[in-house]
């Protein structure tokens, strides 16, 4: 028996739409959370590698105020690949961000927001140029991935994709795929002591995390992933940023968020404490706080 998701209350009182543009060759889906006013700000948020934007909606469900907008990236939940020809790796997911963001033809005052991965991406897009007024980006990569607190994980999951890269196509998708795999994984990040999230964060894995839509797009992403950081991109953003860490992220260690700060123009960072890189699912009150103030100081401006 399922275990009902603990913002699931929240989220409901928040109208949505379901919507779909094509940006760069994919049927780009895209969730439009809240109501669009003039002058109020809007969050593009982008989720990090494997998930959809259903990691986000905890999130999303404790600012019902907010006008967010948040895309499947192709290739990942139902959104389709980018065009052929195009790989799915940091120069091609950060152009389609800046196409996807121009295509929305949003008035006021824009916020693009990136999760895990999601930072990588929002973060080349900023420095090639995407406008925004702030930036957002909640457990960043601010460090590279193989000399993170959890460096000898990273090189098994290396090997592991490496593996499924190797074998026969239908093979390698079925071991990409593996229920086993992703609780491993899933085991690994979580952080609560709390028995109850703990199951719900495993089932939103067991049920999001291998909605991809084949080899090649996963395996171009996890390259990516493991291949660039935001510190190669922060000093070529001069947008007010906010960093929101946690002091328990297996990937990217505290005192290299502290170093990623000084990299960018302005920034500021705000340490959740008692959480890992999974802040979204166990802490998102506390990062909607930090998101909110953002919100409010771009509408007090407006």
């Amino acid at each position: 028996m399922s275990i009902e998701s603990p913002y699931a209350p929240k989220l409901a009182r928040i109208p949505v739409s379901e919507r779909t543009l094509t940006v760069l060759g994919s049927e780009t889906h895209y969730w439009e959370y809240g109501t669009a006013a003039p002058g109020v700000p809007t969050v593009v948020a982008v989720h990090g590698f494997r998930g959809d934007h259903h990691g986000l909606e905890p999130v999303v469900a404790q600012l019902p105020d907010a006008h967010i907008v948040m895309p499947d990236l192709p290739g990942f939940g139902t959104s389709t690949p980018l065009e052929a020809g195009t790989q799915h790796d940091v120069p091609g997911y950060s152009a389609w961000l800046s196409a996807f963001v121009a295509a929305l033809q949003l008035n006021g005052p824009v916020v693009i927001l990136g999760h895990s991965f999601g930072s990588i991406v929002s973060s080349a897009a900023l420095a090639g140029g995407l406008p925004a007024d702030a930036v957002i980006l909640v457990n960043p990569i601010g460090a590279p991935a193989l000399s993170g607190p959890r460096g000898i994980m990273t090189r098994l999951a290396v090997f592991y994709y490496w593996a499924a890269a190797k074998l026969p196509e239908r093979i390698g998708f079925a071991v990409l795929r593996s229920r086993l795999i992703v609780r491993v994984m899933s085991v690994t990040m979580a952080k609560t002591s709390d028995p109850k999230l703990k199951r719900w964060i495993h089932e939103e894995h067991d049920r999001y995390f291998s909605a991809f839509d084949n080899r090649d797009v996963v395996l171009q992403a996890f390259r990516a992933s493991v291949s660039h950081d935001v510190s190669e991109f922060a000093a070529q953003i001069p947008e007010r940023t906010l960093l929101i860490a946690a002091d328990r992220d297996d990937i990217t260690p505290i005192a290299a968020q502290h170093r990623l700060q000084t990299l960018f123009p302005d920034a500021t960072l705000h340490v959740i404490h008692g959480v890992g890189h999974l802040i979204h699912y166990e802490k998102p009150v506390e990062a909607a706080e930090q998101i909110r103030s953002v919100l409010s100081s771009l509408g007090a401006t407006a």
